[in-house]
């Protein structure tokens, strides 16, 4: 009997796939030997460690150590429980390194009392001990007691192992000689949990993860009791029948040592100063590549500001940041199509960057000559408008000139104005976030990043200003500053800023979502928010003066996105962004996370025409 070629095709397909998950799940055991350890720290704390050493290693074929310290987990635990991969990306794993895991303290398996971004101790006595001295003696450890090694190491992670990736560079040991922190954590005051000191609300739900401390050792998850469970498809119902910040507080988290401290510190007070990592980013000598997402939820800030600061402070530092179209941590999953949310980006764009970018990195320091450069661009960062990847010397690029495009009249102007918008903002009857009411139900908000904005265009408390149909490309750059002159018929405020890509009426997009309009598309390309209260100062507090003119500064981060010929560009504002941030009541109150119902004030909001956003443009 003849088979069709289609069936052929697709039963080869299938078992072709069967055979390499079968490949892939025993290469790991195939290849190399696991072994468990507790490695002794200063202070006498022990970390638990898995160690994956290549099997064919030998006096003759010495490999360098690769590791990453996470607070995630080490799973599966148990020598003879193998994980189905190693390492950042799959063709690191074939070429082969001692993969090292271990649990930070108080994490797990590990000894010791866990602390959300451990502060670093800049001038050490033998008693003290911080993440990086964890670093410094765990590689100590294992070049002495792991044979044949090559006398190198580096160290990876993302997210919050990340963090211990940025920290881990000032363990400044002879033998670490390459760190890729990715979307790492630099300060919390402006990352995941807080955004200027605004409550990230949105992550309400992930607070039983960092927020609980163990008793004894833990192979599995010891917080999972504490886990809001959603009710609903309709996420946002969850926080409408919350209430207040305070109500969901005493309600869920009283016993939340980490919501019970971001509670009672609203200001950037010592507290958050101690755990900030960019003021200890100094003297760093070895090669570091800092890797993040245009459309990272979680952290947008680290990468860029750890890179900015390490070009700053450590000239010795062969320092590269990467930026791509990714989520956070999208650049370690490759997904064909690369898509974010609903707006395609290309073809094959995390292979690109692990094949060409990540590997190359690891590849040169860890088994080359770690004097010369690997060759890879200062910058290489991702044009999300124009779809492609663009070399930089340096970054910000030195050709970007800052140019203000001033708010007025519901346009984008070259030239400031003499009137004001005004607005009427509620906190009874807040802006969405989305109107994708499941992606509420998540554990972290993503898609928000490049969502259509169109839902909140029209709202009678959200101003909207727009370019005329653009004649040329225009690309923004580097940084952007919100530089708004506002009033208040209250004592505070906040400012939520949005810069969106008006994409034109009769745009077909290369590839498409189904049931997506793209005509008239109101893509997000950046945003942030800000409490008018930290207009003066981060470390205190300050009311707004009912109806007077007021300066509200602040940073959107990064851009690098070309508004395409056709295109407009459009700026958003609003005062309530909900329920990504928790709500101001728009009354000052000394600690406004304790804000009650009755506490909720409305108000009238002008925003003057002499305002403006800030921009580096490309020339």
């Amino acid at each position: 009997m003849k088979i069709p070629v289609s069936i052929l095709f697709i039963f080869l397909f299938i078992f072709g796939n069967a055979q390499n998950k079968e490949q892939k799940d025993t290469f790991v055991k195939d290849n190399f030997t696991k072994k468990e350890v507790y490695i002794p720290m200063r202070d006498g704390t022990k970390l638990f460690t898995a160690i994956y050493i290549p099997k064919d290693i030998s006096n003759k074929n010495k490999y360098p150590f690769l590791m990453q310290r996470t607070c995630y987990s080490i799973a599966p635990y148990g020598e003879n429980e193998y994980k189905t991969k190693l390492g950042p990306n799959p063709y690191l794993m074939k070429e082969k390194y001692i993969f090292v895991y271990q649990d930070v303290r108080g994490r797990y398996m590990s000894e010791g009392t866990f602390t959300n971004m451990t502060p670093q101790v800049d001038r050490k006595t033998k008693k003290d001990v911080d993440e990086s001295t964890d670093t410094y003696d765990t590689i100590e450890w294992l070049l002495k007691n792991v044979k044949d090694n090559n006398g190198k190491a580096g160290q990876y992670g993302t997210s919050y192992p990340g963090f211990y990736t940025a920290v881990g560079t000032l363990a400044q040991h002879p033998a670490l000689v390459a760190s890729s922190p990715q979307a790492p954590i630099s300060d919390f005051w402006n990352d995941d949990f807080l955004h200027n000191g605004k409550v990230t609300l949105g992550y309400f739900k992930t607070f039983p993860v960092f927020g609980v401390q163990k008793t004894k050792p833990e192979n599995k998850a010891w917080y999972t009791n504490s886990m809001i469970k959603s009710t609903s498809e309709d996420g946002l119902k969850f926080y409408r029948d919350m209430g207040t910040l305070k109500d969901g507080y005493e309600k869920y988290y009283k016993d939340n040592f980490f919501m019970t401290e971001i509670m009672d510190h609203p200001n950037y007070d010592e507290f958050w100063q101690k755990r900030g990592l960019l003021q200890h980013l100094k003297d760093i000598k070895h090669a570091v590549m800092t890797i993040g997402g245009w459309f990272d939820a979680e952290d947008l800030a680290g990468p860029l500001n750890i890179y900015k600061t390490i070009e700053k402070t450590s000239p010795k530092a062969k320092n590269t940041i990467v930026m791509g179209p990714f989520s956070h941590g999208g650049w370690s999953q490759e997904q064909g199509k690369h898509f974010h949310n609903q707006t395609y980006f290309g073809d094959s764009i995390a292979t690109y960057y692990q094949k060409n970018v990540e590997t190359k990195f690891f590849s040169h320091y860890l088994k080359g000559n770690t004097k010369e450069d690997a060759g890879l661009p200062e910058a290489l960062m991702y044009d999300t408008g124009s779809k492609e990847w663009r070399e930089f010397a340096s970054y910000p690029p030195k050709n970007a000139q800052k140019i203000n495009f001033y708010l007025a009249g519901g346009t984008l102007k070259k030239a400031a104005g003499q009137g004001y918008s005004e607005y009427y903002s509620d906190p009874n009857n807040p802006v969405l976030s989305s109107d994708n009411l499941k992606d509420f139900n998540g554990f972290t908000p993503k898609n928000y990043m490049s969502e259509d904005q169109r839902f909140a265009e029209g709202r009678p408390d959200v101003l909207t200003f727009t370019t005329e149909i653009l004649t040329e490309d225009i690309t923004f750059g580097g940084e952007i500053m919100a530089k708004l002159n506002i009033s208040s018929t209250s004592t505070d405020a906040d400012f939520a800023v949005k810069l969106i890509d008006v994409y034109p009426e009769d745009f077909k997009p290369k590839e498409k979502k189904d049931g997506v309009i793209y005509g008239n598309y109101h893509q997000m390309v950046r945003s942030e928010i800000m409490p008018a209260r930290f207009r003066n100062s981060k470390e205190k507090g300050e009311a707004l003066v009912p109806n007077q003119k007021t300066a509200v500064n602040f940073r959107l981060q990064d851009v690098m996105h070309t508004f395409k010929k056709g295109h407009r560009i459009q700026i958003q504002i609003s005062s309530t962004w909900f329920p990504l941030f928790a709500l101001n009541p728009q009354k000052f109150l000394e600690n406004p996370n304790f804000a009650t119902k009755e506490d909720y004030t409305k108000a009238f909001i002008k925003v003057y025409d002499d305002s403006s956003i800030e921009a580096d443009i490309l020339k």
